[in-house]
């Protein structure tokens, strides 16, 4: 007996558009500039010796990197210090924020999230892919979930076969 079954997948006829936040991963090195090293003493920043470290410094080594400025000293650095740290690595850096490296995520994804073209999500089923192997900040889930809703039938989180309902637009039929 010839016994021929017809495998069905129904994700696929379900009219589910996936989307995956990794893919919007911006590559290159991340760097996290760390101001206490400057610090007299761990303490405080001499004016005098931190200008001539800007001025010997090879700032040519950011090139092509996202880098965070921050402080992991408990000192009160003084804003002048930062911007003209930005100064010099904003000519060579692909990207410089104030922060740490959550932060340049944040940041990161932030910028590419604001670049996307919501039209081909209006009126669609949504899943926000998540568990994927390049870490995507809570932030952008965020960011995403507040601009599908303006446009999205219904958003879920997840992968297609086991989503976790967030929104659904009212009046929107169930299918």
């Amino acid at each position: 007996m010839d016994i021929q079954e017809n495998i069905v997948n129904k994700v696929a006829q379900s009219g589910l558009i996936s989307l995956d936040l990794s893919e919007l991963y911006p590559t290159g090195e991340r760097f996290f500039y760390d101001i206490k090293d400057n610090l007299f003493h761990g303490l405080m920043l001499k004016e005098k010796d931190f200008r001539e470290f800007v001025k010997e410094h090879n700032w040519e080594s950011y090139a092509g990197k996202h880098v965070a400025i921050g402080c992991s000293a408990d000192a009160i650095v003084p804003t002048w210090a930062y911007m003209l740290l930005a100064s010099k690595m904003a000519p060579y850096a692909k990207t410089v924020v104030f922060g740490d490296l959550k932060t340049l995520e944040t940041v990161l994804f932030d910028r590419e999230l604001s670049k996307m073209d919501l039209e081909k999500y209006r009126d669609q089923r949504v899943v926000v892919k998540g568990c994927g192997e390049i870490p995507v900040p809570d932030s952008a889930y965020i960011d995403i979930t507040s601009k599908l809703n303006t446009v999205a039938k219904s958003i879920m989180y997840g992968e297609p076969c086991s989503t976790v309902p967030i929104f659904k637009r009212s009046g929107a039929s169930s299918e």
